[in-house]
């Protein structure tokens, strides 16, 4: 068993308040500007017999907001969500809609096709689509003399 020193000022912190000032902490430290005016869009990546497919979360965007780049294995995508001017007629009692610039950047496997790769954007998704190359060898075993 092992000895706790009893600290009488810590008796009300719980868990729970610990690991929201470490979400708090990480959340401020990965925001644009640590002014709550930068975001991170949320992407799932998924992966079928005959490509990788990016989902980008990114609502109240249109497809002109976007900036997608390959370069030597590197897909960038990045963009920016507008802070728009505030109506003197509504107050608002919370805002939670992060604004500002973003920029994800993913590697991508050799197995890709970079000239069929393509890009949609649908109901506040961004799909991309990331064609394997058929040619390539995407699995080899080798066997052991």
């Amino acid at each position: 068993m092992a000895l706790v020193r009893y600290n009488p000022a810590l008796r009300n912190f719980s868990t729970r308040s610990f690991n929201s000032i470490l979400d708090k902490f990480f959340h401020d430290a990965f925001e644009a500007n640590g002014n709550g005016s930068g975001f991170i869009p949320a992407v799932d990546i998924s992966e079928t017999d005959k490509s990788f497919e990016l989902e980008v979360a990114v609502p109240g965007l249109r497809k002109e907001d976007f900036n997608i780049s390959y370069d030597d294995g590197l897909l960038t995508i990045s963009g920016e969500r507008k802070f728009e001017a505030e109506s003197k007629e509504v107050n608002y009692h919370t805002r939670e809609t992060r604004y500002g610039s973003f920029s994800r950047s993913f590697q991508l496997p050799d197995s890709v096709n970079n000239s069929k790769i393509a890009a949609n954007y649908q109901d506040g998704i961004l799909k991309i689509s990331l064609p394997k190359d058929e040619k390539k060898e995407l699995k080899k075993t080798i066997k052991v003399n």
